[in-house]
C-alpha cells in the first residue's frame, strides 16, 4: 500500500459534491484590513458547545488563535457549554445571546442529529448560519486478517446477512452510525437491520476490531490512520475525497456505493444580529479562509477545506437536516 500521511490528506481541495468556496468580501478584506472595522475591534467570544478537548473545542480554539494571529480580530475568547449534542449551547445562543454579534458558536453535522435525538426545543433555524469551515472524511476498515479484502467483499457479506456484519463506531446517531445507515440505504438494505456497536471512544472500537469482536470499523480517517499505516487495519473505502487528494483508498462512490458524507464543522451567530455586523463577520471569515495562518491550521490538523459561507451555507444546512433526519428515522432513532 502506498504510504498514507496526514499531510497528504490535509492538502486536498474540496470534493465535487461539496459546494465551492464562497469568497464574497475577500477582495475588500485584502484592500481594507478587517481588523480596522468597528466590529473587529470589540472582543469576540466563541462558544464550544461541548467539553474541552473535543473536536468542537479544538475548532473554537484554533479559530481563536488564527483570527488573532492573522490580525483579523483584536481579542478572541473561547468558552465551553457542554451537553446534549451541543443543543444546550444552542439554546443559550438563541436566548442569552440573542442579537449579540460578538458571540459565535462552533457547530457541525453532529449537532444536526443531536437536535432531533435530544428533542431539543431550539433548532438551527433560531440561529444565524455563517459558514462551514472544515470537514473530515470517514473511513471503513477491517482487521488485517479479515476475509474481506475489498469493499465489494464486505458489501456481499452485508447483503447476504445484514445482522451478521457488525460495525464498530462512535455513539449511536453520530457520524459513524449515519454513514453505515446511508450505506445500507444505498444497498437497499433496511437500516433497522444494521448491527451497529457504539463505543464511547476510538480506543475501544479499535480494540474490538483487533480482537475480531466486530467485523468492520467506521471512524474519521485520522482516527484509524496510524493502524492503517502500520498494517494492523485494512482500509476498504473512504466516504469522500478532496479533488486532487491521495487516491490510495477508494471512495464509496468508486466502490459503486452512491454515498458521500463528511463530518463537517461550521460556525453560527445568535438570531437577530444586525445585517451590518453579519456582513462584517462574513468578510472576516472570508479573509481568514484565504489567510496563510488558516491554511497552516488545516494542514496541521489534516482538516479538509470545505469552506462555504452565507446563503449557500443556509441552504446546505437545510438539505443536510433533511438527509440526517431521514436516516435517523430509518435507523429507528427518531419517530417518523
Amino acid at each position: 500500500m502506498k504510504s498514507l500521511n496526514r499531510r497528504s490528506f490535509a492538502a486536498m481541495a474540496t470534493a465535487t459534491t461539496i459546494a465551492p468556496a464562497v469568497l464574497k468580501g475577500t477582495a475588500a478584506a485584502q484592500s481594507t484590513p478587517v481588523a480596522q472595522s468597528d466590529w473587529a475591534k470589540e472582543t469576540l467570544q466563541i462558544m464550544a458547545p461541548a467539553s474541552p478537548g473535543g473536536g468542537w473545542d479544538t475548532t473554537a480554539r484554533e479559530l481563536q488563535r488564527s483570527l488573532q494571529e492573522a490580525e483579523l480580530v483584536s481579542t478572541v475568547e473561547v468558552f465551553n457549554v457542554p451537553g446534549a449534542g451541543g443543543t444546550i449551547g444552542l439554546a443559550d445562543l438563541a436566548s442569552k445571546y440573542k442579537g449579540d454579534s460578538h458571540t459565535l458558536m462552533v457547530m457541525g453535522l453532529v449537532m444536526i442529529g443531536g437536535i432531533g435525538l435530544n428533542e431539543a426545543p431550539v433548532g438551527l433555524d433560531q440561529s444565524t448560519p455563517l459558514a462551514r469551515l472544515t470537514g473530515e472524511w470517514e473511513v471503513i476498515v477491517v482487521p488485517a486478517d479479515s476475509p474481506h479484502e475489498t469493499m465489494a467483499d464486505l458489501v456481499a457479506a452485508f447483503k447476504e446477512d445484514p445482522a451478521g456484519v457488525s460495525w464498530a463506531g462512535g455513539s449511536a446517531g453520530g457520524t459513524d452510525h449515519l454513514l453505515v445507515g446511508l450505506i445500507a440505504q444505498a444497498l437497499e438494505i433496511d437500516p433497522a437491520e444494521i448491527n451497529y456497536v457504539p463505543f464511547s471512544g476510538g480506543g475501544e472500537a479499535l480494540a474490538s476490531l483487533l480482537g475480531n469482536e466486530t467485523t468492520a470499523g467506521v471512524s474519521g480517517l485520522g482516527e484509524f490512520l496510524p493502524q492503517i499505516e502500520s498494517g494492523e487495519l485494512r482500509a476498504l473505502a473512504v466516504s469522500g475525497r478532496d479533488e486532487g487528494g491521495d487516491d490510495t483508498i477508494p471512495t464509496l462512490k468508486e466502490s459503486d456505493i452512491d454515498v458521500e458524507l463528511s463530518n463537517w464543522r461550521g460556525i453560527v451567530a445568535p438570531p437577530e444580529i444586525e445585517d451590518a455586523d453579519k456582513d462584517a463577520i462574513l468578510e472576516t471569515l472570508d479573509a481568514l479562509h484565504e489567510s496563510d495562518v488558516w491554511k497552516e491550521t488545516l494542514e496541521k490538523f489534516a482538516w479538509s477545506d470545505q469552506y462555504l459561507s452565507g446563503d449557500e451555507f443556509v441552504t446546505f444546512i437545510e438539505d443536510e437536516t433533511e438527509r440526517v433526519n431521514t436516516i435517523l428515522t430509518d435507523l429507528g432513532l427518531l419517530e417518523g
